[in-house]
């Protein structure tokens, strides 16, 4: 196949080696005999690993390198997967099956595909099989920060458990920086750099879309966790996280599928299969509804400077907002009203720089997040009954009910809707399952 002409003409995916030296890894893939797309993972001031982590640490970057494929593998989506680097047993075969057919669901919904059955990993009759000892990792926690209102939330339960931690983030934003730099946690980088043959692929014509960024990142911080001595990995996904976009062909189709519970579940069980057996990975917030993180965040301004939620500062490519708030996506409005409840007027409006709550030519954006005539975005943003019990109660707030979207709420959208489960304090009772290690729940319920 030609380097940079049509690339959705492959018929197979290969993932061809990944290597490890000096704190760097690299990772190779190839469409059939074309040129090797090679993307790098940098892990600063990695410390030496001694010989009985060796396999561990060669587990975790079979583990990386296959979950990581799903970046290149979707540019193309050809009908064979060919894993040449190592062999997979068939509970690690069916676990990357499930993550490239449900974390390429947004995708495959964009471009009007269908995955099903066209997603199979091999499974080696000689794969490993013995189960993945215990390390005797250090009692230290990896908490990944992400620039929102989330990771900072689980950042303060997690120092008033006086759990060890140390914040760590995927990248080079300067916004995500600032953010790790006030938790005042020990810092740790991770930089990634994707293959440039990728960007040619798809300037070529290749297929491009979402991709599950938050099972990467997990795969990045297994290897971290080694490299760096800590035996725990905590996320800081709600329980919203696992609640579907809309249905396609069939299909539950969730942006946010690898921050849901079941892909919690079933990484967690690879990792304890396959790397370290206490080598723990949870989310700190799972039992929480967006409401009940906004509501903790609101609790101090520590943050209110540096943090931002708006997923236009992250971007790959293309322009990002002067601010730390664009103010024109889901994410942005989901992060206001959310908060509205929960905060003085005025400290909200310091931070935004203006009342979104007040355009009248953002009602149909403001619509999407409470699934009033429209599925809600595909963006990292709360359940529709979230967004409208946030709206019930600004309508109840002298400061905020004369806004254009609160009085048009109040007038057009309430008197349509059933009020069970409009009452905030049904929205910020925790539930659901989770993975949490009882002495951070017992601080996460104290915090309540």
């Amino acid at each position: 196949m030609s380097p940079l002409t049509h690339p959705r003409e492959a018929r197979a995916f290969r993932f061809v080696r990944r290597d490890h030296a000096d704190g760097v890894v690299s990772l190779v893939y190839a469409f059939d005999d074309g040129p090797e797309l090679v993307e790098r993972i940098v892990f600063p001031a990695a410390s030496a690993l001694v010989p009985a982590r060796m396999r561990a640490f060669e587990a975790a970057l079979d583990l990386l390198h296959l979950v990581a494929g799903v970046s290149y593998y979707k540019a193309a989506v050809p009908a064979q997967i060919l894993v040449e680097s190592t062999r997979l047993d068939a509970a690690t075969a069916g676990f990357l099956d499930a993550l490239y057919l449900h974390g390429l669901g947004e995708f495959a919904y964009h471009n009007r595909l269908d995955l099903r059955g066209r997603i199979r990993f091999p499974v080696a009759a000689d794969a490993p099989g013995a189960p993945a000892p215990a390390l005797g990792l250090a009692h230290r926690t990896l908490v990944p920060i992400g620039g929102g209102k989330d990771s900072l939330v689980s950042v303060e339960v997690l120092k008033r458990a006086g759990a060890a931690a140390t914040a760590t983030w995927v990248g080079h934003s300067p916004l995500i920086a600032a953010c790790a730099e006030r938790t005042r946690l020990p810092l740790l980088n991770i930089r990634r750099e994707l293959s440039p043959l990728l960007f040619e692929y798809n300037k070529a014509g290749a297929y491009n879309g979402h991709i599950p960024v938050t099972a990467i990142n997990s795969a990045i911080l297994v290897v971290a966790a080694l490299l760096h001595d800590h035996d725990a990995i905590a996320f800081s996904n709600e329980r919203s996280a696992s609640s579907a976009t809309l249905e396609y062909e069939g299909q539950a189709v969730n942006h946010q599928w690898s921050k849901g519970w079941e892909f919690e579940q079933r990484f967690r069980e690879r990792v304890h299969a396959r790397v370290a057996a206490d080598l723990a990975y949870y989310s700190l917030l799972r039992p929480l509804s967006e409401l009940a993180v906004a509501e903790r965040f609101a609790r101090s301004d520590r943050y209110d400077d540096v943090f931002s939620s708006c997923n236009r500062n992250f971007r790959i490519l293309g322009p990002r907002p002067a601010d730390r708030w664009c103010g024109q996506c889901p994410k942005c409005h989901f992060v206001f009203l959310a908060l509205a409840p929960f905060m003085p007027k005025p400290r909200l409006l310091g931070i935004f720089g203006r009342n979104l709550l007040d355009d009248a030519a953002l009602a149909a954006a403001f619509d999407a997040l409470m699934e009033y005539r429209d599925h809600k975005p595909f963006e990292c943003v709360g359940e529709g009954i979230e967004s409208r019990a946030a709206m019930a109660a600004l309508v109840e707030r002298a400061e905020w009910r004369e806004d254009a979207l609160v009085a048009r709420f109040a007038d057009e959208i309430l008197p349509q809707l059933e009020r069970s489960g409009l009452a905030l304090a049904t929205q910020l009772a925790p539930g659901g399952e989770h993975a949490i290690p009882a002495g951070l729940l017992a601080a996460l319920d104290a915090d309540r």
